[in-house]
């Protein structure tokens, strides 16, 4: 069992560890060119948008921790322990995304790492995940998610994202 000082140790941990990933954000934002695009928006807007929000959550977290931790905190769901094969399968599927992103383009291995993840987080919250049916429907949602998320940056934002064929639309 865990005391009150070691809850506030580690929630004081976990605001800190925000607060530097928004800090290192932040930096790598400086080297991002700030010429102004379609809107007078440029393209570190939104890393210095993501980077400024980081840092003040984590600031009021620590605040949070220190003045008397986390309040109003539900009972941590799931087992104490690792679900190790889940971890494979979520693993499994970024890796694969990685990896075939350039060779079957940027919507098919999105889909696939989104399949593989969902299978993890499945079987990790004891649901049947390898019934077909189950895997259809992860398999046109991963597709439906990944589609729209390609178009948006390669026909509205002009972002250059790896394409299964040389149309631009898969």
């Amino acid at each position: 069992m865990t005391t009150s000082h070691d809850a506030a140790r580690v929630q004081t941990a976990v605001g800190a560890g925000v607060t530097l990933v928004g800090v290192a954000l932040a930096a790598g934002a400086v080297t991002i060119p700030s010429a102004a695009g379609y809107g007078g928006v440029g393209p570190n807007f939104l890393p210095w948008l993501v980077a400024t929000v980081l840092v003040v959550c984590g600031v009021l977290m620590v605040r949070e921790a220190r003045t008397g931790g986390f309040r109003v905190l539900d009972e941590a769901p799931g087992s104490a322990n690792g679900h190790w094969s889940s971890f494979v399968w979520v693993s499994a599927g970024m890796l694969a995304n990685a990896a075939l992103i350039t060779t079957i383009g940027f919507i098919l291995s999105c889909t696939l790492c989104y399949v593989l993840a969902v299978q993890g987080l499945r079987r990790a919250n004891g649901q049947d995940a390898g019934h077909p049916r189950t895997m259809a429907v992860d398999l046109v949602t991963g597709a439906v998610i990944a589609a729209p998320v390609f178009w948006t940056f390669t026909k509205f934002l002009a972002i250059s994202l790896p394409g299964l064929t040389n149309t631009g639309w898969i």
